[in-house]
């Protein structure tokens, strides 16, 4: 590119850098170090539109983002973290999701952003947790120029020779200011946090959202709650219109300090009922710090999902439906004890029963149904409970079973339903078989009961009893 004297080269790739290239070199030397240098004119602006398409992106792992020229973006990851499984494994999942299209990424995660530009960009790892509190022990050895200093100042404290953050943040404050400016001490403070750095997040045009700005500062939660339901109201008009609803929303409290907060709901399906929508967000009010004061609000809906009309929604009835509708109390329970804290279980592709079911959070979509015919109890026992019973062999259930020493006498009897082992992920499972039972003693409890072998050939299984659960 033009520097408005020469040209000189903008940006390189891995090759080009191993080959001694690097960002300032003038085109011409580099040419002469390389022959067969390909140069391609740098387009500035289209790299910052294409930075912002990538902030946008960002939005998925917390509700502010921004881009931070000329290669960077800025994620303030504050109460986002711990859905991800944390910061460590929110970084693994970010840096592996742009290396798979096609960006060569390094992240980090400290106190303040001038910490994590710095770390992510002259730190030895390829991922960094700064752990709170610890960004001046984790920058005293980084180089001048990860503070964001002009070329000229950090030429001049060269010549001073100081190197390191660490041995600039030693030196007094006053004789700084007089001979670089006040540059060098606010990018100290904001890197140590003794000074606040404000992003100004991105935000795509094609995002449904609405904002509302004040006179006056507000300061209670009771007007935060009822800003909430004016924006609710105009997204929820805007994703009619789409055919929509919210499986996330991001609404941010713009401060008068400059800062921003945020809270992030989700949902366990898509949904524009207002009433719902509000309540989720008004129980997170509690949450936020206001400050001085918050001088905008802004509402964002960064994820949707189809939705049924109302129309035919409204056709359905209680006959209609197969379960009672449970979303609006997983959305409340996630939300408010946390979506890590809050599952389901969902059907595995697997005949033996301990393997059936899995874990998933209570708001993604559960893949697969259970099979209608084949009852299942509502509770596994891991492992089976070991049971002493009398029945009739080859295939007639248990006549009573006693079980830490409780006799049950069987009333009524379902089975055998025989279940065969997985030959393929354990070794020896092709000869295992086990015959289960559903039976009701005479108080009328339910229990799962099988027999370890077919009751005719005893390399199938020892003919023991276990208790595998409860109806």
């Amino acid at each position: 590119m033009h520097d408005g004297r020469r040209r000189v080269i903008a940006a390189v790739d891995a090759s080009a850098a191993q080959a001694g290239l690097w960002p300032g070199m003038p085109v011409a030397q580099g040419q002469a170090l390389v022959p067969e240098l390909t140069v391609r004119e740098a387009r500035p602006d289209d790299d910052m539109a294409a930075l912002r398409r990538l902030a946008g992106w960002c939005l998925r792992y917390a509700p502010l983002a921004a881009a931070a020229p000329p290669d960077g973006v800025w994620i303030d990851v504050t109460g986002s973290a711990h859905l991800r499984g944390g910061e460590t494994q929110l970084l693994r999942d970010l840096v592996s999701r742009l290396l798979a299209q096609g960006f060569s990424a390094r992240a980090a995660v400290a106190d303040t952003p001038g910490a994590a530009h710095a770390m992510a960009r002259f730190g030895m790892e390829e991922i960094t947790v700064v752990p709170s509190g610890g960004q001046a022990a984790a920058l005293a050895r980084l180089p001048l120029a990860a503070l964001r200093l002009p070329e000229e100042t950090l030429d001049g404290l060269r010549l001073m020779g100081i190197e390191q953050i660490g041995a600039l943040a030693a030196l007094p404050r006053a004789p700084l200011v007089r001979r670089f400016g006040t540059l060098v001490t606010a990018r100290l403070d904001q890197a140590f946090g003794r000074a606040p750095e404000t992003i100004e997040p991105e935000f795509p045009p094609e995002l449904i959202q609405a904002r509302l700005t004040f006179v006056e500062p507000l300061l209670t939660a009771e007007a935060f709650a009822t800003v909430i339901d004016r924006l609710t109201v105009t997204v929820c008009s805007d994703m009619e219109r789409l055919g929509s609803g919210a499986r996330r929303l991001d609404l941010l409290f713009e401060r008068v300090d400059g800062t921003t907060q945020a809270i992030r709901i989700g949902t366990a399906r898509a949904s524009r009922d207002t009433r719902h929508l509000t309540r989720l967000l008004k129980e997170r009010i509690e949450r936020v710090d206001p400050g001085l004061g918050v001088e905008a609000m802004r509402l964002i809906v960064p994820r949707m999902g189809k939705l049924v009309p109302a129309q035919a929604a409204a056709r359905l009835t209680a006959a209609d439906m197969e379960e009672p509708d449970i979303a609006p109390l997983i959305d409340r329970l996630a939300n408010r004890l946390g979506p890590e804290r809050v599952y389901r279980v969902a059907p595995v592709d697997s005949d033996v029963p301990e393997r059936s079911v899995r874990q998933v959070q209570a708001q993604e979509k559960a893949v697969g149904t259970w099979p209608a015919d084949l009852p299942r109890p509502v509770r596994l026992l891991d492992p089976p409970q070991p049971v002493e019973a009398m029945a009739l062999l080859p295939d007639h259930p248990p006549m009573a079973f006693t079980w830490r020493r409780v006799r049950h006498r069987v009333r009524r009897a379902d089975g055998p339903e025989r279940i065969a082992g997985e030959w393929w992920k354990r070794n020896g499972e092709t000869r295992s078989v086990r015959d289960y039972f559903r039976v009701e003693d005479e108080e009328g409890h339910r229990y799962w009961l099988f027999r370890r072998g077919d009751g005719e050939n005893a390399i199938s299984g020892d003919m023991r009893w276990f208790l595998h659960g409860f109806f």
